[in-house]
């Protein structure tokens, strides 16, 4: 499996997502990270995300991952013949809990040794990291986006560092990035940080092991 991880959207070069992909790749976009946001802005949010896609000759179905919770081996079965699976930022705990729910978090590690690429920007990177600790300085833990669900602080643990995206960056979130980053210095914890436009591109062998 390959992971295209961005700071902000689809970064500067998208051919680079394109050119991890066969021709014609079975696409699936995932914007459960917007879901605590009001229907018009995850809107916007998503038909831009799709356009980006659509710009380098992808075209991907909208799959929400609240149609599966409960039903992981339905989804298992959705993602069987998928060769992207493009996932929004947002609220780094309402995609983790979505991922939870729905068993997605279990299949991303059953197929890391597939063909398969996951992509995403900001909140869909930071869900692969160890701890969810240090978000909570940029993003609410405790939204209830999906009703009465505890918090949950652990990472997806594919990556062994913490992802501190729109470092140094245009971005309203800069100034709380920069906090975050402060907050894994004290507590001696690893970080990558990376400015909006760039991108970190892995293979399984760059997982956590």
């Amino acid at each position: 499996m390959k992971f295209y991880l961005s700071s902000f959207k689809i970064g500067n070069d998208p051919n680079q997502l394109k050119n991890l992909l066969p021709d014609n790749p079975e696409a699936v976009y995932i914007s459960n990270g917007l879901d605590f946001a009001k229907p018009e802005s995850q809107k916007e949010h998503q038909e831009w995300d799709l356009r980006e896609l659509n710009e380098i000759g992808i075209s991907a179905e909208q799959l929400d991952l609240r149609d599966y919770f409960g039903k992981q081996d339905e989804l298992r079965s959705k993602l069987q013949d998928v060769d992207l699976i493009y996932v929004s930022g947002g609220n780094v705990y309402d995609i983790r809990i979505a991922m939870r729910l729905s068993g997605f978090d279990e299949i991303l590690k059953e197929v890391v040794n597939s063909n398969k690429v996951y992509a995403g920007y900001s909140a869909a990177v930071c869900v692969l990291s160890p701890t969810l600790k240090g978000y909570h300085v940029v993003d609410d833990p405790d939204l209830k986006t999906y009703g009465d669900h505890e918090t949950i602080w652990e990472g997806i643990g594919l990556i062994d560092w913490q992802f501190a995206p729109h470092f140094d960056s245009d971005h309203s979130e800069s100034e709380d990035i920069n906090k975050e980053i402060a907050y894994y210095e004290e507590h001696e914890i690893k970080y990558k940080p990376l400015k909006d436009g760039e991108v970190i591109i892995l293979d399984e062998d760059g997982l956590s092991k």
